[in-house]
């Protein structure tokens, strides 16, 4: 008896990767892994699927280092696609390595000085500092007057 091999076809692949990036999307990592691998498996050197897969695979297995890899080659074959960035930058977020995500959103807001989402991710890894007030909660009022004025005193120095 012979096997069959079953390949998928560019618009099957396609189909697995935009259904693959609509369950991470929202939230469905695990689910969204085998779509993810399929469409990888069609084209290994596509880096959206390179990328996807990274990000994919960092939520859903928590492997760091195989996801980083992945991304880290997805931006290496097309730099210009700031969403590969992000991915990369996402992926040392979520394996703890902080200052290396905020370098690789630095890096991006070099190329695309203007992306919003790359400034969006850069602001949520910002470090913030401690309440001025300490013995209060970091929500309160006067936390947070006391913070704004803080930062703009120390920002108006360093410039």
């Amino acid at each position: 008896m012979t096997e069959k091999v079953i390949t998928a076809t560019q618009p099957e692949a396609i189909a697995d990767f935009k259904e693959g990036v609509a369950l991470l999307k929202n939230g469905y990592a695990q689910r969204a892994l085998g779509r993810l691998r399929s469409a990888f498996e069609f084209e290994k050197r596509n880096p959206y699927y390179l990328s996807f897969l990274g990000l994919c695979i960092a939520r859903a297995e928590r492997k760091w280092d195989q996801a980083a890899e992945l991304c880290e080659i997805a931006v290496q074959l097309k730099r210009s696609e700031a969403q590969f960035h992000l991915n990369l930058a996402e992926v040392y977020q979520l394996a703890g390595r902080r200052t290396r995500a905020a370098d690789t959103l630095d890096a991006a807001l070099e190329l695309f000085n203007d992306d919003q989402r790359l400034k969006r991710a850069r602001g949520r890894i910002e470090k913030r500092s401690t309440p001025v007030l300490s013995f209060l909660d970091r929500d309160n009022v006067l936390n947070k007057h006391l913070g704004k004025w803080r930062y703009r005193a120390l920002h108006s120095v360093k410039k």
